[in-house]
């Protein structure tokens, strides 16, 4: 591959992208679009929703990849990080000498610039934290742009393009591209970043916990001293990495010392309530229909930002209190029989512990079912595996699936249901093991009751679980 050619020219008018039904390439082919430019894509699987979505845009998707989809008048070639060097697309690109980027070098030049940039970092929580903050400077009246790894409810869209001078965005520690196996996240420069959490992940990427470390420290270290950092107060490595940093730090949490503090938490279902401290002083009172201590100080962070940019307390507030959430995060995709199923990403431990203790206090007529499908590069390897039967011990009864994809990982690498299921017994958990999605829903429809929460963590469709169970319940 000719990596001169990877840049963007001065003049762009058509522009193709490879793999194009992913999440974060299917916002910046529609943005593109929505810029006036000529956009036509590609992808191996195109299914709904992303398919339907990219077809009310108009815009051109040719099912599997062909070299034939590369055409000598295309400007530019935005390949996505899923994509390969072998990619007959890629060859073809290469072969014609046509110019290449990565998605968020496009994003960079076409979107971000002269905007100020607000990047969520971190393990955990960077969706609901990006999608909370965008909702809050639109209320605010600040006419945002965001590129969100999620669907908001308030837009029915993970992208905006705004007029104002602020652009959130979703800082991925995930590699760019094969021709850039760096961190996303390293393509921005933060007006205001937040950093919510540093915890091993993306196994298939990184070797330990110290090269996940090494990442964020490079997303630290290239925070200029004029910009402002809103550090997790309670993660030892945010800890670590945050001290002797020139750009100015703010801390949020439940620390005596931080900045933002939360305090006199209550619940009264659907709502949570709770008061917030700057700098030990009263800030406001906040009330949420979001659940969890997790998502509260996430929450927390961006009413930090929002502060920052001179958003009112009662301008946060009621945006708070209208924030309708994420698809796939907590969402609740049915009622049957006095059953409630709920739709969840979690996959890392820390996510399935904190979710399943989150919906606990809200769900006490019934049982908490569990429902787990390994399916990351992380959680198909074993690297998890002696953690995970911690993660399910708020759960009354739990189904763990066989992972779908296992033969992509090497043999001795692997993760097993089947012993995290002995390890859940051997703990007192009422656990079992299934070989496939329709032995799950045979088990739940048998054994469900009314007030039960079946609650449902993947990070992919699970062979559309819910809404199987929800017409055989």
């Amino acid at each position: 591959m000719d990596l001169s050619k990877n840049r963007i020219p001065e003049h762009v008018k058509k522009i193709h992208l490879i793999a194009v039904c992913g999440t974060g390439m299917g916002a910046l082919a529609s943005m593109l679009k929505d810029m006036g430019f000529e956009v036509t894509g590609s992808d191996r699987k195109i299914y709904p929703p992303m398919s339907s979505f990219l077809a009310q845009k108009d815009i051109k998707v040719a099912d599997g990849f062909n070299g034939k989809n590369i055409t000598h008048d295309t400007d530019l070639v935005v390949v996505g990080n899923a994509v390969s060097k072998d990619n007959i697309e890629v060859v073809e690109t290469d072969k014609m000498g046509l110019y290449f980027c990565s998605m968020p070098q496009a994003l960079n030049r076409f979107v971000a610039a002269g905007k100020k940039p607000v990047i969520i970092a971190g393990t955990h929580g960077k969706t609901t934290t990006s999608s909370i903050l965008a909702w809050i400077l639109y209320k605010a009246g600040l006419d945002p742009t965001f590129m969100i790894g999620g669907l908001l409810k308030n837009f029915d869209s993970n992208y905006r393009l705004g007029k104002g001078e602020h652009i959130v965005i979703e800082g991925d520690e995930y590699d760019t591209a094969f021709f850039d196996k760096g961190p996303k996240f390293l393509h921005y420069d933060p007006y205001i970043a937040v950093l919510t959490s540093v915890e091993f992940d993306h196994a298939d990427i990184f070797k330990d916990m110290n090269h996940v470390k090494k990442t964020f420290d490079r997303f630290i270290s290239s925070i200029a001293q004029k910009s402002t950092l809103v550090a997790f107060d309670g993660d030892k490595n945010v800890g670590e990495l945050i001290k002797g940093r020139e750009c100015r730090v703010e801390r949020y949490g439940q620390d005596m010392d931080s900045t933002w503090r939360i305090l006199n938490i209550s619940i009264d279902p659907p709502r949570t309530f709770f008061e917030v401290l700057k700098q030990g002083r009263g800030f406001g009172t906040f009330k949420t229909n979001l659940i969890g201590m997790h998502n509260l100080l996430n929450i927390l962070s961006t009413i930090a930002v929002a502060d920052r940019l001179n958003i009112p307390c009662e301008v946060i507030a009621g945006a708070l209190e209208t924030f309708k959430g994420i698809k796939r995060r907590q969402e609740v995709r049915g009622i049957k029989r006095g059953i409630t199923v709920m739709d969840d990403f979690a996959h890392h431990p820390t996510a399935v512990r904190e979710t399943i203790s989150a919906v606990k206090p809200l769900y006490t007529e019934g049982r908490i079912v569990a429902v787990f499908e390994p399916r990351t590069h992380s959680s198909m390897r074993k690297v998890f595996q002696n953690i995970y039967p911690g993660s399910f011990e708020s759960a009354d009864l739990i189904c763990i699936r066989k992972p779908p994809l296992l033969e992509k990982i090497p043999h001795a690498e692997r993760f097993s249901s089947e012993k995290l299921v002995d390890d859940l017994k051997n703990r007192g958990k009422d656990a079992y093991f299934f070989p496939n999605t329709e032995s799950i829903i045979d088990f739940l429809v048998d054994r469900a009751k009314p007030g039960d929460l079946i609650l449902i963590m993947s990070n992919g469709g699970f062979d559309n679980i819910h809404y199987k169970l929800l017409e055989r319940l």
